[in-house]
């Protein structure tokens, strides 16, 4: 029976069970033909006593090379198959893991940090795969050849193997006090370690704002105060394995002089002849190394079980937000051979948010939205900082989800379409511009798919170049000294912050999406790259629905309408001369700028 911790890691044994079976009988192989030497040796001992031919003599040595030979040969089998199916198993379990992590909601990496995630997938899956491999392959080992001994030492003399086995009590004891405490320290020291990466993430990635702040040396001593407490933890585990071997060796160490003692006084007294004496006690040094591996095998098994657990809670997490949830709409899910009825192929790209009310951890950010955007028409959205401008967006691609028939396309229920198929027809810049460590080609065609414009299972150049233009980016890479194959760096570190947002739009654009949204996306740019962008964006979106967020008035006055969110609630709703008739929000908000401007020029 299996610890519950291990339960997870049982599909993929099964995955594996033929390979299993093939390693265990090349165990039974290996450690049948190895309980044979000691009966060699054994019946050597005594030709030699009553006279030994040169016949026999070359009988024997060829049995002990033999047997030494095929040991060999089913001990690399075993190692091959059982090391090799670990590694398997290791590799399928980290890209479950990995495709598990790439569906989980947004929410979860809010509440979770990259570096605890990196050090379940990287440290912990390496303790899983070792207990998966030579932890399975020791015991097997171990668990075969001491109960083949055992039958041969009882043969010999069932008294003797009492006494030689009479430490195993205690054994078992020692081992179940030291496995617990070897477990719980295991798992301290892998939280410390999940909290040395994060550290070491955070401080990678904040690599400039830390030197801005000139906060280097604050931040080695807080690294080392953390890296101090790691090793104190990983030394109190190193103690107690160090008392553990010694523990064992001891324990087989008197079983080894009892035997001696007990057993000589049964050769003396004719009991037992020299041969079986020195057989008898052959199989008791053969049995040296199994005890010794029992305690690093317990080890082993200590730190895999702790890491699975650990590995177990990122895969027990289940999205929040899901194809499935559609029926909570009160229409059947989505089912197979259906997406041809709810695909985005034919999508208008009209919304309506209808009666909408949302909170956030307990917290409401809208309040009564209803809110019509026709298909192919642009809207803006402005207000202060807080009013939730960002949340009613991110609820169109579902990145949260709002209440069942609050958000529609189309008519329809957001959560009717199939997850891929929505987000595939959205354009979705958000406020934190995120580009890849890769090329400025490959992060522009990032966005597209095996249903968008490829050639070679890449974007054409041209259309590359075409969304770049659209983006006003295209000038700026081409004085790159390697143009579109310019590595950008991590985050697009080696890019301005207004080369990043722009590079973000082409990204978008190039999918040739019906809905475009743009989240404050052009607010690293001047007014001037403002107007052009918005020009292209004019042109190319023309019959399809843009959204966009700004704090600018000069960036939405152009919009078919505008609407004003303030306290979470749609406070002004209309045209750029609309909202400035009625003397609100909005002219309060145009005047500002306009004053601002006016005071740029002085």
């Amino acid at each position: 029976m299996l610890p519950k911790s291990l339960r997870p890691l049982v599909p993929y044994l099964k995955r594996y069970r033929s390979g299993l079976v093939w390693g265990g009988l090349c165990v039974l192989f290996n450690n049948g033909i190895w309980i044979l030497f000691p009966q060699v040796i054994g019946r050597a001992v005594d030709a030699l006593r009553h006279g030994v031919t040169r016949h026999k003599l070359l009988t024997y040595s060829l049995l002990i090379v033999a047997i030494a030979l095929a040991k060999g040969i089913f001990q690399f089998l075993t190692r091959w198959v059982v090391i090799g199916i670990s590694r398997d198993i290791e590799f399928d379990l980290r890209n479950d893991l990995f495709a598990h992590l790439e569906r989980l909601s947004y929410s979860y990496y809010q509440r979770n940090r990259t570096g605890d995630i990196m050090a379940r997938a990287t440290n912990d899956l390496n303790a899983v795969r070792m207990l998966l491999g030579p932890a399975i392959m020791y015991s097997a080992n171990t668990i075969v050849f001491t109960a083949g001994a055992l039958g041969f030492m009882l043969a010999i003399s069932p008294k003797l193997t009492i006494y030689a086995f009479l430490p195993l009590p205690i054994a078992s004891i020692v081992i179940q006090y030291f496995g617990r405490r070897i477990h719980e320290r295991f798992e301290r020291i892998q939280a410390m370690f999940s909290d040395i990466s994060a550290r070491a993430q955070e401080n990678f990635s904040g690599a400039r704002v830390i030197r801005a702040y000139v906060q280097e040396q604050a931040e080695i001593v807080a690294f080392e105060g953390a890296n101090q407490e790691y090793i104190r933890r990983s030394l109190g585990l190193v103690r107690l394995m160090g008392m553990l071997w010694p523990t064992l060796e001891l324990m087989l160490g008197a079983a080894v002089v009892i035997v001696l003692w007990l057993g000589g006084r049964e050769v003396l007294l004719g009991k037992i002849s020299v041969g079986k004496f020195v057989t008898f006690n052959t199989y008791m040094v053969q049995l040296t190394w199994p005890v010794i591996a029992l305690g690093w095998v317990i080890n082993i098994f200590q730190r895999g079980t702790a890491s699975m657990a650990r590995i177990d809670e990122i895969l027990s997490q289940q999205p929040e937000i899901a194809d499935e949830a559609s029926g909570a709409t009160g229409v059947p899910p989505v089912q197979p051979g259906e997406n041809d009825r709810l695909s985005t192929s034919d999508l208008l790209g009209e919304i309506e948010f209808c009666n909408l009310n949302f909170a956030y951890n307990g917290t409401t950010v809208l309040k009564d939205i209803n809110l019509r955007i026709p298909a192919g028409s642009s809207l803006a959205i402005v207000g202060p900082t807080g009013s939730g401008k960002t949340t009613l967006v991110n609820l169109i691609p579902r990145i949260y989800d709002a209440a069942p028939g609050a958000v529609l396309i189309d008519g329809r229920p957001v959560r009717e379409f199939p997850l891929d198929s929505l987000r595939r027809h959205i354009g979705f810049v958000p406020q934190e511009t995120f580009l890849f460590s890769d090329t400025i080609r490959e992060n522009i065609a990032f966005g597209v798919s095996e249903e968008d414009l490829l050639e070679d299972g890449h974007a054409t150049l041209a259309d590359i170049k075409a969304a770049a233009e659209a983006a006003d980016i295209a000038q700026d890479i081409e004085s790159f000294p390697e143009g579109y194959n310019t590595t950008v760096g991590e985050r697009g570190i080696t890019l301005s912050g207004g080369q990043k947002q722009r590079t973000a739009i082409a990204r978008a654009l190039l999918r040739s999406p019906r809905i475009l949204i743009l989240d404050d996306a052009l607010s690293s740019v001047d007014t001037h790259t403002e107007d052009k962008i918005l020009n292209h964006l004019r042109e190319i979106m023309r019959g399809r629905t843009t959204i966009f967020i700004s704090h600018r008035v000069s960036t939405v006055r152009n919009a078919d309408r505008i609407a004003v969110l303030h306290q979470g609630r749609i406070v002004e709703l209309g045209t750029h001369d609309q909202l400035i008739a009625r003397n609100g929000y909005y002219t309060d908000l145009y005047n500002k700028q306009l004053l601002e401007e006016e005071l740029a020029e002085v």
